[in-house]
């Protein structure tokens, strides 16, 4: 009973209570989040649209987030996070309610670009929020609970969607509508607004450029992060993008790539909450080197592989190099930006995961084309590749995060 305790206090204990509110309202969203993941089947089946309309209108959905991303960090940092999670949330709300009595296509591909820019705008505050009011020391434990809720979340919308899809597409739209509703209510009566407003500019500094989001979109070493990430978000959508390709080129049937994607969600809820005690005494830039080149490892044997044991194998090791990487990837990004620009450096950071999601299977699927199996040699060379870059740009990152711990202590020095 006291190891179990003390497991507790290692991985979810000294968080405020701020910070699970905001990890109830991630997951109660996560877990109504589940409309979009039928939405070429309801475009296809219910609307009479042809699949490459479909995609399409998916693909606008994409769009959408890639703005949304940005404009939630902009707004975070100017209108607070907690103006900005209520404000996107809500509108999410009223889009997917709008969607489930849409007709019309055009209508509805907008609605659906709309919908992924309320989608993508609440990540950056969300993020911004919890730096806000979790002590550094503990932030890692915190990025890993939020990683597994967001997970856990999805695994039970996964869940939800196809009940209520065989049911009615209408509901599947209301549903999801009332569970970001919930999730926002829970935001307007427990979470504070967390950003706190800086002194105004000397007019020394307001003569000069203010800082924005250019900064971020200028900072090397965060810039050379966001890439080795990207790289990272390319590995991981193999799984939803190519390795259902290759899966039915070995003759497995649907309900085999079903197994592999369950297998990986089972262990991240299932496991997630004891990383944070395995990697605590460990650099973030080794954990994030091993965790890649686990991945590397991972899909790079799916060269070999030809039937369901080999593909559940590899799940096994890319998953769990997913599930290394999530807590210093999050704490890295969070160290990395100044205090005032927390979110617009989210928002940037944000911005690989809507172009992976074009990258890996725009080019993926020529790869698998002219390359066949090797393709997994390739992906499994871009992991290498990551892991030696987290390798060699770990002593800059960390130099740099002195640096702004030692610029955001000097106004406290000085005040004394």
């Amino acid at each position: 009973m006291r190891g179990l305790r003390r497991w507790w206090d290692d991985t979810a204990g000294g968080l405020p209570a701020t910070f699970w509110y905001l990890w109830s309202g991630l997951l109660i969203n996560r877990a109504g989040a589940f409309a979009l993941l039928f939405l070429s089947l309801y475009l296809t089946a219910a609307r009479d649209a042809p699949p490459s309309l479909a995609g399409l209108v998916v693909g606008a959905y994409g769009i959408g987030g890639a703005a949304g991303t940005l404009l939630g960090g902009v707004l975070a940092d100017r209108w607070g996070r907690r103006a900005t999670l209520l404000a996107a949330h809500l509108a999410a709300a009223g889009l997917m309610a709008a969607l489930a009595f849409s007709t019309h296509l055009a209508v509805i591909a907008v609605l659906a670009t709309l919908v992924g820019v309320a989608h993508s705008m609440p990540s950056p505050a969300f993020v911004a929020a919890i730096v806000d009011v979790v002590p550094e020391a503990r932030r890692s434990r915190a990025f890993n609970l939020q990683f597994w809720a967001f997970n856990l979340g999805m695994a039970v919308a996964s869940l939800l969607a196809g009940i209520l899809a065989e049911a009615s597409f209408t509901a599947l739209f209301l549903v999801d509508a009332g569970a970001t509703l919930a999730a926002a209510v829970v935001i307007a009566l427990k979470v504070p607004e967390t950003l706190t407003r800086r002194p105004a500019l000397t007019p020394r500094a307001a003569a000069g450029r203010r800082p924005g989001l250019h900064t971020a979109l200028t900072d090397r070493t965060f810039l050379v992060f966001v890439g080795l990430t990207f790289l990272l978000a390319v590995l991981t959508m193999q799984t939803s993008t190519i390795m259902p390709l290759a899966m039915r080129e070995d003759g497995l049937r649907p309900s085999a790539y079903g197994l592999v994607v369950a297998l990986g969600g089972a262990l991240i809820v299932a496991g997630q909450l004891f990383v944070p005690r395995l990697i605590e005494p460990y650099r973030k830039s080794n954990v994030l080197a091993v965790s890649t080149g686990l991945m590397a490892l991972g899909f790079g044997a799916l060269t070999v592989a030809d039937g369901l044991p080999l593909y559940l194998g590899a799940a096994v090791v890319w998953t769990v190099g997913q599930m290394l990487a999530a807590p210093p990837n999050a704490q890295i990004n969070a160290d990395l930006a100044p205090p005032r620009l927390r979110a617009r450096y989210q928002s940037v950071f944000y911005l690989t995961f809507p172009a992976a999601s074009f990258v890996a299977p725009a080019l993926g699927g020529l790869s698998l084309e002219h390359l066949g199996e090797r393709h997994w040699l390739v992906v499994g060379a871009l992991g290498l590749l990551a892991a030696a870059g987290h390798l060699l740009a770990g002593p800059r990152r960390e130099r740099r995060v002195a640096a702004l711990r030692a610029a955001a202590a000097e106004p406290v020095r000085s005040a004394r």
